[in-house]
């Protein structure tokens, strides 16, 4: 049975980020993941979401400057230091809500740079991303997003990330398989899971057009999520998908799924 995970920058966006813990909680939701739980102090996020009793299972890297376009530095060559500082930031937050998995964003290539460049800077970055995290007992995944969405983004298919993967050669270090941005890339996504099933870190979701709540779409949820279960992914499943409505009138796709959203007897 999937085990399904809110995503707080997307879901309950219409309550301040550390209200959604709760609204989450109410839900039923048993865990939650968040893309950048940085406008807060760690020591509030996490009491939310102790307070809530609920699980945080992700939450990402700092990622450059969002509100000017920017979605992740790694690939950028100069800014290494300033990766390494957001490395930093993040484990204080994981330590502080003990989150197992970070995940880094490759960002938008920068341009007017050669290839080999941002390959190298992208390596490096995420080598020493890896063993950071290591050394805290974490685990990180990269992932790929499409460039329909966020046109230039260095990363987007799930082949090349695990490429990339074999080159750094961290035994912490995943992809992270969105399957909405898998769609919107390449399809074949059961398939792809099947053949990177142990190179995956962790799934998010969302239905496609819309970027909306599973049934939405045109992906067909009744055979990916059977095929996940028949595969073996026990991890979690972070609901990444901007509500067609309001977070708690979408939610009832999950009934078919999970009767009781996020619940399940395997832990991560």
């Amino acid at each position: 049975m999937p085990r399904f995970a809110a995503n707080l920058s997307m879901l309950f966006a219409d309550a301040p980020m550390l209200e959604r813990f709760e609204r989450a909680a109410r839900a039923g939701f048993r865990a939650v993941e968040i893309q950048f739980p940085y406008e807060a102090p760690a020591a509030e996020v996490a009491a939310a979401l102790r307070g809530a009793g609920l699980e945080m299972v992700l939450h990402n890297l700092p990622a450059g400057t969002w509100a000017a376009g920017e979605r992740g530095i790694a690939c950028h060559p100069g800014r290494q230091e300033e990766f390494r500082a957001g490395v930093r930031r993040a484990l204080q937050y994981a330590d502080a809500m003990d989150v197992p998995r970070l995940n880094c964003l490759a960002g938008i290539a920068p341009k007017d740079m050669d290839a080999a460049t941002l390959r190298r800077t992208f390596i490096e970055n995420v080598r020493h991303a890896a063993a950071e995290l290591k050394a805290a007992g974490r685990v990180l995944v990269i992932e790929p997003i499409n460039r329909f969405d966020v046109p230039g983004f260095w990363l987007n298919r799930t082949d090349d990330a695990v490429s990339l993967l074999d080159e750094i050669g961290a035994d912490n270090a995943f992809v992270q398989y969105d399957l909405y941005h898998a769609q919107r890339t390449h399809g074949e996504l059961c398939g792809t899971l099947s053949r990177y099933l142990e190179r995956i870190g962790h799934l998010q979701i969302a239905d496609n057009p819309g970027r909306h709540e599973p049934g939405t779409g045109e992906i067909a949820w009744d055979h990916v999520f059977a095929h996940i279960d028949r595969v073996g992914y026990a991890g979690w499943i972070g609901c990444e998908y901007i509500p067609a409505t309001t977070t708690e009138a979408g939610l009832g796709w999950m009934q078919r799924y999970a009767p009781t959203p996020g619940a399940s007897s395997v832990r991560a």
